[in-house]
């Protein structure tokens, strides 16, 4: 899963939601040991100060915690992901929402919309 960063909002704010999607969708799964601050921060072409201010926001919302010296890693908390998880899809409905409304569907035909493009990708 590739970084996207965009110029239209705070870089390390992005990094986060980004982060949150990798531990959602399994990429870095509870438990597991996050990668350095500089390794994250090459792989993502930012600079590793703005890297460790997103890690650092993960830690205040639980998501990662500091073991010592080894390392950051993934909540095992399983109930926070899915938390996360929520949000995460929430805060995607509303946009796909917003979207289809200012295209000028209503809601009948947004759900007609999703009903067809699930079966679709049934197939």
């Amino acid at each position: 899963m590739s970084w996207e960063l965009t110029s239209d909002r705070p870089i390390y704010a992005q990094l986060i939601e980004q982060i949150e999607l990798k531990i959602c969708t399994g990429v870095y799964p509870p438990g597991s040991r996050m990668p350095s601050v500089r390794e994250l921060a090459r792989e993502a072409s930012v600079n590793p100060n703005t890297m460790q201010r997103a890690l650092a926001g993960l830690e205040d919302s639980n998501l990662l915690f500091t073991y010592r010296t080894s390392g950051r890693f993934v909540t095992e908390d399983e109930k926070l992901v899915g938390q996360v998880k929520q949000r995460l899809a929430g805060e995607h409905t509303r946009e796909f929402l917003d979207r289809m409304q200012r295209l000028g569907f209503d809601h009948e035909e947004i759900l007609a919309a999703l009903s067809r493009i699930m079966e679709e990708n049934k197939r």
